[in-house]
């Protein structure tokens, strides 16, 4: 069998459709992957004892699994189902929800245009690399209309996606909440876990839509909430809050971790 270079990485959120279930686990093909196969041990179905495999899955049932494990030639995967977080769940289902919406979109915009079939998928692979999604690309259409041209995108069909991007995509906000446990010994540690917490919230912006909070669970947990225009950005400021509060702490001699939800 030949060896498939596009497929997800270890650790990465999967869209996936139950084909078998078997007494051991269950078998699964990826929705994104084409050609990409997965399977979930009952240990990974969910936490505790299962008794009856069924009660969680079943055939051509949708799931967001997350891979534990990727055969060297890429064609199988091990994945993990009770690892993945509702919150995440919601998310990364959304997300795949909305890619899906984008293709239906362009198929449209195509037609309108007299686009055959390859060039709608090179103009929706050239979108999705400047964007980092298809459904980005209409979420910033719709809220910038020069954000095409900007991308170096050009001719008569921008109108007609400008068009149909405001008719049709809301922009939503994307949050992601989490744990940062901070301590220190330190005379001036309730000073040092301030101002590592400030370096959080300084990343946030009323042009760019970004806020970042933070708040005392009890100590040493001080919960972080953050809120961004799409995915891309919010993972983004997630790993750039997190690293600016941690290295604070941890460069003045205290202890850090940061944990999602």
């Amino acid at each position: 069998m030949s060896e498939i270079t596009n497929t997800p990485k270890e650790g990465e959120l999967v869209v996936v459709t139950v084909t078998t279930v078997k007494q051991n686990g269950c078998y699964v093909k990826l929705d994104e992957f084409e050609g990409v196969e997965g399977f979930i041990f009952i240990g990974e179905i969910a936490s505790g004892w299962v008794k009856n495999i069924r009660v969680f899955v079943r055939e051509g049932q949708r799931l967001i699994c997350k891979v534990m494990r990727t055969r060297k030639d890429g064609t199988s995967l091990e994945l993990s189902l009770k690892s993945v977080s509702e919150e995440r769940r919601r998310e990364r289902l959304q997300e795949w929800k909305n890619e899906q919406r984008a293709h239906q979109l362009l198929k449209v915009l195509g037609e309108k245009v007299g686009w055959d079939e390859a060039e709608i998928k090179s103009s929706g692979e050239e979108l999705t690399d400047a964007f980092g999604g298809l459904y980005t690309a209409f979420e910033e259409a719709a809220m910038n209309e020069g954000s095409l041209t900007d991308a170096g995108f050009e001719g008569d069909w921008l109108k007609e996606f400008i068009e149909m991007a405001i008719e049709n995509i809301i922009p939503a906000f994307v949050e992601i909440r989490g744990v940062l446990t901070l301590s220190i010994n330190d005379i001036n540690g309730v000073e040092v876990i301030q101002k590592a917490l400030l370096a959080a919230e300084s990343l946030s912006s009323t042009e760019e839509e970004i806020e970042v909070s933070c708040h005392y669970n009890g100590a040493p947990e001080y919960r972080i909430e953050l809120k961004a225009p799409d995915f891309k950005t919010a993972e983004s400021i997630w790993e750039n809050a997190t690293k600016a509060t941690l290295e604070h702490v941890i460069a003045a001699g205290g202890e850090a971790t940061a944990l999602r939800e």
